[in-house]
């Protein structure tokens, strides 16, 4: 009875996805709408008197009264509302559902307020993505959808409402026509430990041949979670057969408890699998799940490496990009296969852009959304009903055309004091933390670095230096690195015990380099004594690019 009321609501929702792209055509002034709505809520609040909302009337005044902000200018707010004072950053009683978790760019990590009103535009915004999705692939409404998400419900706030991940609450509140369409139950997200999720996802959902799509965020999860299939073979199949659930994982007993009626024997899938795995020596998705048509997941900026590898797990299935989308907000709705681009969300938050070469100057250019240029790099700025106005989320993107007024964005890179090969979102704040830490834990000197990513099996991080004591003591510097760089950033330290990012690794570099390197990107504006030597960058062609100084030597990797 579902499957008729699923294709009724899909073609009502559809009618939702073709307003909202012909409302593109009229997005300059639903930008202004959705600014003066946000801004006319948070008048009475604390930051909203601070700032003067009374006084915005319009996108200029806007911009007279607030300045650029980071999540350094939002930290004592969201404290106080952290503590139980929502008037500090929105109206009286407004409601917060949860805090988003996140890394900072210091080592505090950031906690953003979900409002009731902030949560419905987020699901409105997932709702035409996923509609437009089922709009092109109908099929996918007769098959299962396994999706991995994290908890809502982490850690308590003193006034009591919780920080975890806002996908997890998506998951607890979904529509009663969806509910049966996802592969796994909800009370998954709150098993914490990575790999006992990832078994117990693979467990619940290889007990099915009728899977159709996977949607995870990251690309570098599909790899994982494919590989994990093949390593945990035997297991998984004895545990279909026989109606269990491996005791080597640590899962929560009310989670076990919960999930026990879902645990059916099933001798006959575990002959299925048993012969796939004879036959190919593996548990690959494109065989396990031969209906699997659709992954979606981030396509754009550095994570597009991991593509390449996806159709020896999943075969030939079409790609679907999440659009730009972070715990601050959705920035952009893709509506089409195998393209990182996405049209903008114009109709829930407020955007601003910084021309690319501009970004952390002191006076930047700032644009609004219709006055973008196709085939030019921006920064975004983002005002939110989350309580973040003209908030610089350092993401660069490449505006690749319009619909109507409204520009279509593609994601490139975090800016160029942030690398996120997998979402952990590293700051230079942090690895010089870090790296300082380290030298001052095994009593070295300071010395000239970088930190840049590179790309192997898997990606890591490679400390970047030239010879001296350091490189004496290269092992214990890895290990001690690899530490404090998990210490100050819980995604990178998440993304390590994932096995998505293999451990910090040290890179010796010719001597002489560093002055080189300073030497070519000095020269053309002849400021070498103001060069800065960038402590990281997010390029992983970065160590391969660098100048050969005229004393070389051979490099070798320590990890």
């Amino acid at each position: 009875m579902q499957g008729p009321i699923r294709s009724a609501i899909l073609r009502y929702k559809c009618s939702q996805v073709d307003r909202f792209v012909a409302g593109a055509s009229r997005g300059r002034a639903i930008q202004q709408k959705a600014l003066l709505d946000k801004v006319g809520r948070a008048s009475s609040s604390e930051f909203g008197k601070l700032y003067g909302f009374d006084a915005i009337h319009d996108i200029d005044s806007f911009r007279r009264q607030v300045p650029i902000t980071t999540y350094e200018d939002y930290r004592p707010f969201i404290q106080k509302v952290m503590e139980g004072n929502v008037e500090a950053m929105f109206a009286p009683n407004t409601r917060v559902l949860m805090f988003a978790m996140t890394s900072g760019t210091t080592n505090e990590p950031k906690r953003l307020p979900v409002t009731e009103k902030f949560y419905k535009e987020y699901r409105e915004s997932w709702q035409l993505w996923g509609t437009g999705v089922y709009r092109d692939h109908e099929s996918l409404l007769r098959r299962q959808t396994l999706q991995l998400s994290s908890d809502w419900q982490q850690e308590p706030t003193p006034c009591g409402v919780f920080c975890g991940n806002i996908s997890g609450l998506a998951a607890t509140s979904r529509p009663f026509y969806m509910k049966r369409i996802f592969a796994l139950p909800a009370c998954v997200i709150k098993i914490r430990d990575f790999a006992a999720k990832h078994y117990t996802s693979l467990r619940l959902s290889m007990a099915s041949n009728n899977v159709g799509m996977f949607i995870t965020a990251n690309p570098s999860t599909l790899i994982e979670f494919a590989r994990r299939a093949t390593n945990e073979a035997e297991s998984l199949i004895r545990d279909i057969h026989d109606g269990g659930l491996s005791e080597a994982y640590e899962i929560p007993a009310d989670v076990r408890s919960e999930l026990r009626a879902r645990l059916r024997a099933s001798p006959k899938r575990a002959r299925q699998l048993q012969r796939i795995l004879d036959r190919t020596g593996q548990l690959r998705p494109k065989d396990v799940w031969p209906r699997l048509g659709l992954a979606a997941t981030w396509t754009g900026g550095s994570v597009g490496v991991y593509l390449s590898q996806l159709p020896e797990y999943y075969g030939d299935v079409a790609i679907r990009d999440h659009g730009i989308s972070a715990s601050e907000g959705r920035m952009t709705i893709p509506f089409s296969d195998n393209t990182p681009d996405g049209l903008l969300d114009y109709s829930h938050h407020f955007f601003e852009f910084i021309p690319a070469e501009e970004h952390g100057s002191p006076d930047p250019t700032v644009l609004a959304a219709h006055e973008l240029t196709a085939g030019h790099n921006y920064f975004i700025l983002l005002t939110t009903s989350g309580g973040l106005y003209r908030y610089d989320i350092h993401d660069m993107v490449h505006c690749s055309g319009f619909v109507g007024e409204m520009p279509t964005l593609r994601f490139l890179n975090k800016g160029r004091h942030f690398s996120s090969v997998t979402g952990e979102k590293l700051s230079e704040h942090q690895v010089v933390t870090a790296v300082s830490n380290t030298l001052a834990d095994l009593g070295l000197p300071t010395c000239t670095f970088t930190l840049a990513p590179t790309m192997a099996e898997k990606p890591r991080y490679e400390l970047l230096i030239e010879p001296g004591p350091q490189l004496q003591q290269a092992q214990q510097l890895a290990t001690r690195l690899q530490h404090h760089l998990s210490l100050v950033n819980e995604e990178y330290a998440d993304k390590c015990r994932s096995g998505r990012i293999d451990p910090v690794a040290i890179l010796e570099i010719p001597p002489g380099t560093w002055e080189a390197f300073r030497a070519n990107r000095s020269r053309a504006r002849g400021n070498f004594e103001e060069f800065k030597q960038p402590c990281l960058v997010g390029d992983m062609h970065f160590a391969d690019n660098l100048p050969s100084p005229l004393e070389s030597a051979s490099a070798r990797v320590a990890s």
